[in-house]
């Protein structure tokens, strides 16, 4: 077995590719719904918030265990605390508020309403591989912990 997860889509170009066609359509032919701009932005602000602040302790957790910070490396342990305490998944948890933050932000109604598609290609391609990877190194201990800690919240 190879030391890594067998990701089929790289993270980030699931979220992104959905996030770009949506403002790429709204560019092409508009939007049929918009979403007002003093509901959109603080929405937007919480949700860039939150992905930094979450996504930024989530990474400091990994570089201290030193297990890998980028998807696709070695996971050396499984960690339990801090966002991975509630959260199987805290990154892949805080790209899709930064997805949806962003989508928010650039007004595109069909970038918003493709976080979804997104988020069903980040669990074909990154999450079910990644969690594979870890039920073959980890054995009962990652069964354990998907036993107590779900997917996202």
């Amino acid at each position: 077995m190879a030391d890594a997860p067998s990701y089929r889509i790289w993270p980030p170009v699931a979220l992104g590719v959905p996030l770009i066609a949506g403002a790429g359509i709204t560019a092409a032919v508009g939007d049929p719904v918009e979403v007002p701009v003093a509901i959109a932005l603080p929405v937007a602000t919480v949700l860039l918030v939150g992905f930094a602040g979450w996504n930024a302790w989530a990474l400091w957790l990994m570089a201290r265990f030193r297990t890998a910070l980028l998807p696709g490396g070695s996971t050396r342990t499984i960690l339990d605390r801090g966002p991975f305490r509630v959260s199987r998944n805290p990154l892949y948890l805080g790209l899709i508020a930064l997805d949806a933050g962003l989508a928010l932000l650039a007004s595109s109604f069909w970038a918003l309403v493709l976080v979804p598609v997104g988020v069903a290609a980040l669990w074909w391609g990154a999450i079910a591989p990644e969690e594979r990877y870890l039920s073959e190194k980890f054995g009962a201990d990652y069964d354990a912990y998907r036993a107590r800690v779900r997917r996202w919240l």
